[in-house]
This record gives structure tokens, sequence and C-alpha cells, in this order.
């Protein structure tokens, strides 16, 4: 599933070709992607201006000049320019200069229209970019689950998901399993700066294209090159040489080095 910095990547690659676009024809299939839509979105659509392109976490609300499209890419979903539709196009927007096309083969993706963001996407917990260690803290105090678990809670902050939840916890030296709320002050900090500090590396790198993950120009990302722990059971630790584990938190493959993290 994109996260945070593959989110974050496909917002600035829209940004620059759709903004100030009007929208000249819009064209939605009839999968479970559009559950929820009008039937009339897209005659509401048409003439509309593009605004703005903005992430919440990993949803990607594109402003327009009368209401909001939302979209989550869920495990598959692509954004892209100017691209050949595919059997798995749910969604074409034809702009007055170029196009963009929703793809999602698993359509587990969804797009939404509506006066303003969802009350549930703007009242997820905060940007982890954002968020001060302080408030980070207190957050995880309050939560008695494993520490994994509560990193993949969107309530707590949004966007981050189980690549960086694991490169994270990896760079903190905290074990998956230990209780959020056990964690002492230097730990916290420890994790809050590992936290930004790899969002940021994968940001600059343009995401992990660990799967079919792409940018809204069709490019890779490179940063699951840098990935210290996330699928690379059995391999050697980077720091200490010991075999990298696979366990299960929260329903979810989680990697770690039993050696380095505590």
């Amino acid at each position: 599933m994109p996260e945070l910095p593959e989110v974050e990547t496909v917002v600035r690659s829209l940004r620059p070709a759709i903004v100030g676009r009007r929208i000249v024809n819009a064209e939605f299939g009839t999968s479970r992607v559009m559950r929820g839509m009008p039937p009339d979105t897209s005659d509401i659509l048409r003439g509309q201006q593009i605004l703005a392109v903005e992430r919440y976490g990993k949803f990607i609300a594109i402003r327009l000049s009368a209401g909001c499209l939302v979209v989550h890419l869920g495990m598959t979903g692509k954004l892209l320019l100017d691209s050949e539709t595919t059997k798995w196009t749910h969604a074409v927007l034809t702009l007055d200069q170029g196009s963009v096309l929703y793809d999602d083969p698993r359509q587990f993706g969804r797009i939404e229209y509506g006066p303003d963001i969802p009350a549930r996407v703007a009242g997820l917990g905060p940007e982890p970019l954002e968020v001060t260690v302080a408030d980070f803290g207190n957050r995880l105090k309050e939560r008695r689950s494993p520490i994994k678990a509560v990193l993949l809670n969107q309530a707590v902050v949004r966007g981050v998901g189980n690549i960086y939840a694991d490169e994270a916890l990896f760079r903190a030296g905290v074990r998956p399993k230990k209780l959020a709320a056990s964690l002492k002050k230097d730990a916290v900090a420890r994790l809050h700066a590992a936290m930004q500090e790899v969002l940021r590396e994968a940001i600059d790198s343009r995401g992990s294209s660990v799967s079919n993950y792409v940018d809204a120009d069709g490019q890779k990302g490179s940063f699951q090159n840098a990935h210290r722990v996330y699928q690379r059971t059995g391999e050697p630790c980077v720091t200490c040489g010991t075999a990298i584990c696979k366990i299960i938190v929260a329903q979810r493959s989680t990697h770690y080095c039993p050696t380095c993290q505590r």
C-alpha cells in the first residue's frame, strides 16, 4: 500500500500538471472504487477548475472551484498523467490540457466527491513530519498496544504504514512488540526522530517501489534500495550482522533485528 512518502510523491508530480486546469469531461466506472459517488458527479465536475492538490496522510485531496475529490490509492491504485486507459481504469478526468486517470487492479482504493474533505479524513491524527516530540509522547503513553500497531493507527499519526513503521523502529532500536505506553522518554525521542528521518529520506527518494507503485509520471521510487529491515527476512542486519526476523504484529508482516532492537 502506498504510504506517506509515495502519496506525497504522487501529489508533487500531479500538482504542476493539473493545478489551474479545467475539467472538460469526467468519466467514472461502476466498480467499488466509486462506492458512494453521486450519480451526477460527472455533470457536477464538468467545467470546474482544479485549485490545489494536497495530501492528508495517505489521502489525496483535489480541491476544485466547487467541492473536492478525495482519493485513497488502496493497495494498487495509481493516478497517472496523460496515460492510456486499461481494463483497470476506473476514472478519467479530461482537462483543458492533458488528462489524469485512476487505475486500480485490486480495487481497494476509493474516489469520492463532496463539498470538502470528509470529517473522517480531516479528523485523523497529526502529520508525522509536523507532530512535536511532546505531542507524540503523549499519544503513545495512552496506548497499551504494541508500538508497531500504534504507529499504524492513523488516529495517532497519519500516513505511516508497514514499511516506514518497521524502518523507524529499527533506527530507533525499539522492538515492534514493545508496548507503546512502556516506552521511556529517551526511546520516544529516538523513535520520533527516526520516524521523521526515514520519512524525509523516503520522500527525497520518491518513495519505495516494492510492488507496482509509480508516481503520476509512471516513474518508480528508489527508497526500497535503502530498506534496512523491511522485506529482508533472513538477511544480515546492516548494523550487527544478525539475521533479520519476521513476525506478525497487528495482522501485518513485521521485520526487525533481534539484537539491535530492544
